[in-house]
């Protein structure tokens, strides 16, 4: 999770960005718009989310790293964690 202030608000922004671009894929879904601008809005939505998984992804693995613990167990634990992120985000 981004916790300065300035990554806190990027994040934000990608998410307001989109609920902006769901609502529109909505508003096409409803429209009964053709099939290929439809799916173009999709694979962008897709990419949005995309992006903000791997900014969140990639500031939790850096904020992980940089805590000092038990190096041996804290490393086996991260190892976990992103192993299950990395899944559950593929599947």
């Amino acid at each position: 999770m981004p916790h300065s202030p300035q990554d806190k608000k990027k994040a934000l922004l990608r998410v307001r960005r989109i609920l902006g671009q769901a609502e529109a894929l909505e508003r096409a879904l409803e429209a009964g718009d053709e099939c290929g601008p439809v799916l173009v809005q999709v694979a962008a939505l897709r990419g949005a989310v995309n992006g903000l998984m791997s900014e969140i992804l990639e500031s939790h693995i850096r904020e992980q790293l940089a805590v000092p613990q038990d190096a041996e167990t804290h490393r086996d634990q991260l190892a976990q964690d992103m192993t299950a992120l990395v899944r559950t985000y593929l599947k």
